[in-house]
């Protein structure tokens, strides 16, 4: 049963009991202009405010399609103080279109907080679907899409980010997250030490001219990243039976000698540590762990 908080101490009765206008949720092309739906079109041009992330973004693609609605702006920073002023406007009649700055409005991007107003306050609120970053990754990734799990940005801070990885190493479905360029490689080869070499699909520049796609085993491409450009949806595969679980190891005696046959063959114990490591099917770090353990 839906509940909603109560306003009345906000806004008065006899405010609330005029016809309200409606808030819409309006996905937004992630690159490409031309991805945005009819409906999406018309109620720009229809709605009596656009709240936009970025209204110097939102102004393109108002041009593109001749929209002379005016903007102003909702981000992070505005959203709680601006948000129960914009109901105002809601609750007045007028209805008011929010966007993000590309893609579905609120998917690691400001929204929360107005569309949590605007319910608690009773105003009808409509999403447009369309643009979306997770689902047009997931679907041209290869990996399972029965079920997936997004978790948006991972922690900026190291020791946040590692705890984040961890965390995921239980996980046997598909994820699906952001990430930054500048952030990019040092996540990957977190995900590998604690998940094994996992397939992981990164996608760049998703429906723009440069449009990248890149799958292999995670630890190869942290190794050599894509070009850090623009923002990156990462999908990481499920692991699978075949391949990606670990394979029992040897005990301590014969991996030592294992090891001491691939020094007499590889340039460096680097390389040697890195393909004994790909043959049990876990992370060089891990195989480095255990290797040292069995000296002791």
């Amino acid at each position: 049963m839906l509940q909603y908080c109560t306003v009345e101490r906000e806004f008065p009765l006899t405010q609330l009991l005029r016809m309200p206008g409606t808030l819409y949720l309006v996905a937004t092309p992630i690159g490409n202009l031309e991805d945005i739906t009819i409906r999406a079109v018309r109620i720009l041009a229809e709605v009596n405010l656009i709240a936009a992330e970025d209204t110097r973004r939102t102004a393109t693609l108002l041009r593109h399609y001749a929209i002379k609605t005016g903007t102003i702006s909702l981000h992070e920073h505005n959203e709680k103080q601006r948000a129960p002023k914009l109901v105002r406007r809601l609750l007045n009649g007028d209805s008011i279109a929010l966007l993000s700055d590309a893609g579905t409005p609120l998917i690691s991007d400001p929204g929360f907080e107005m569309v949590r107003h605007a319910l608690d306050a009773l105003v009808p609120v409509v999403a447009l679907p369309g643009p979306s970053a997770v689902v047009t990754a997931l679907i041209s990734s290869g990996a399972p899409t029965n079920s997936f799990t997004f978790l948006g940005f991972p922690p900026k801070r190291s020791n946040d980010r590692k705890k984040w990885c961890s965390a995921l190493t239980a996980q046997d479905r598909t994820i699906v997250f952001f990430e930054s360029p500048h952030r990019l490689a040092t996540t990957l080869k977190m995900l590998a030490d604690n998940m094994g070499d996992r397939t992981i699909t990164v996608c760049r520049e998703l429906t723009k001219l440069h449009e990248e796609l890149v799958v292999g085993p995670i630890s190869a491409l942290s190794q050599d990243p894509t070009t850090p450009r623009g923002e990156y949806t990462c999908v990481v595969w499920p692991p699978c039976k075949e391949t990606d679980l670990a394979i029992p190891r040897p005990n301590k005696k014969q991996l030592l000698e294992e090891l001491d046959l691939l020094l007499q063959e590889m340039p460096s114990r680097r390389a040697a540590l890195k393909t004994i490591a790909s043959r049990y099917k876990v992370s060089p770090s891990l195989m480095y762990e255990e290797i040292e353990n069995a000296k002791k």
